[in-house]
């Protein structure tokens, strides 16, 4: 049964004539009474009454008409809900953002912007830096929120097809549970005969390309063993606060943990490394709803 076939017998029950119900119906007269009579071989009963001018209902009609009116009724709410929330879910946005960001960064940044709609797009919080713009690129996620150094990228990543606005700021901290005084059971910069334990990030990571470039300026070698490596600043975290070793976690994300006494400093401030919080987009991407949200960054700026 198909539900014009409903419509079909709600315009017959309204017009009690077969021909001005077609009409209405925008179909042929023979076709219009072949699917009546379908209709009725379906519900296996005589719904309609041709001997009486106009056209009357049987009783099984009459109440047949009421289902009609009614399931064609909530076929049209439900239309217009679905039709509302297509609407609506095509003015959100798709942000890919790392995980750490996600916890650590994005309600707060949200809230100071007035809710905008975006959505997390989180098949992104195991992507490396390249990924982002290779989602962007092919038009998976429609922003991209990452960590970035503030001089040159220490990654080969070709950036000219992308524009950004720095949204943030960020400080990655050397971290290590503290031994029975208080102190750091890790300490930088370690010894090339006992070099540290070093919870690392991915190699091809912005992160572990930062931490890198920053320890090739400093005028003192550090000396690490390298016990793992991880996407996810989380994990990072984890694995020092069982006591694997030290790492580099972003402030927002070690805060609580050093408030609370259960990690230190392993390292005075020179081991710090500043990145900038950077939303990106690909310069081509022209939706309507982001470039009102892109608008909205450079108002907010001003």
């Amino acid at each position: 049964m198909e539900l014009r076939w409903l419509e079909d017998f709600i315009a017959l029950a309204r017009t009690r004539h077969f021909s001005r119900a077609a009409d209405e119906q925008n179909v042929t007269q023979p076709t219009f009474s072949r699917r009546i009579k379908l209709l009725e071989e379906e519900m296996g009963t005589t719904l309609i009454n041709r001997q009486t001018l106009p056209l009357s209902l049987t009783p099984a009609g009459e109440e047949f008409l009421a289902l009609c009116e009614q399931t064609t009724e909530r076929v049209r709410m439900t239309r217009e809900r679905i039709t509302r929330l297509n609407e609506a879910q095509s003015r959100r946005l798709l942000l890919a953002a790392p995980q750490s960001l996600l916890s650590h960064f994005l309600t707060d940044w949200l809230e100071e912007m007035g809710q905008p709609p975006l959505q997390p797009y989180l098949r992104a919080t195991g992507w490396l830096a390249a990924d982002y713009f290779q989602a962007l690129e092919r038009g998976e996620c429609d922003l991209a929120i990452c960590y970035w150094t503030k001089g040159r990228t220490p990654l080969e990543l070709d950036m000219t097809a992308f524009e950004h606005r720095v949204i943030g700021a960020e400080r990655l901290v050397p971290v290590s549970i503290p031994d029975d005084a208080g102190q750091p059971r890790f300490t930088l910069p370690g010894e090339k005969r006992a070099p540290q334990p070093l919870i690392a990030y991915h190699a091809r990571g912005l992160m572990q390309a930062a931490i890198e470039d920053h320890l090739a300026r400093q005028p003192k070698a550090c000396h690490f063993n390298v016990l793992t490596e991880s996407i996810q600043s989380s994990n990072v975290k984890e694995l020092v606060c069982l006591g694997h070793g030290l790492g580099w976690l972003p402030e927002r994300v070690a805060r609580d943990a050093l408030t609370a006494g259960r990690l230190v400093r392993a390292g005075p401030s020179q081991w710090d490394i500043f990145l900038q919080v950077r939303l990106y987009r690909h310069r081509e991407a022209h939706q309507s709803g982001l470039e009102t949200f892109w608008s909205s960054l450079d108002e907010a700026a001003v």
